[in-house]
């Protein structure tokens, strides 16, 4: 596993979106909670992350409408993914 891109509640379970090292975007797979026991460092730097992207999109909600709960926008997906921006 190289790290983790998203989460989303699935029948309330959390899954993630798992990028692979040394695999391209298209074998990205999302794995639930207990399938990544040995890779709870990358799920803690992960859970950081998503913090401070939630905290921008609550910022954002309020200028451009609302979001899905619990997932982030496609365009803070791009600059996860890619390190796109809107600038």
């Amino acid at each position: 596993m190289e790290r983790i891109l998203n989460k989303q509640r699935v029948r309330e379970k959390d899954k993630y979106l798992v990028c692979w090292k040394g695999f391209t975007a298209e074998f990205n797979t999302w794995k639930g909670r207990e399938n990544l026991e040995n890779a709870k460092e990358v799920i803690e730097k992960f859970k950081k992350e998503y913090q401070q992207d939630m905290e921008d999109v609550a910022r954002q909600e309020h200028k451009e409408g609302t979001f899905q709960q619990g997932e982030l926008p496609e365009r803070f997906m791009a600059r996860k993914l890619y390190g796109w921006s809107d600038k």
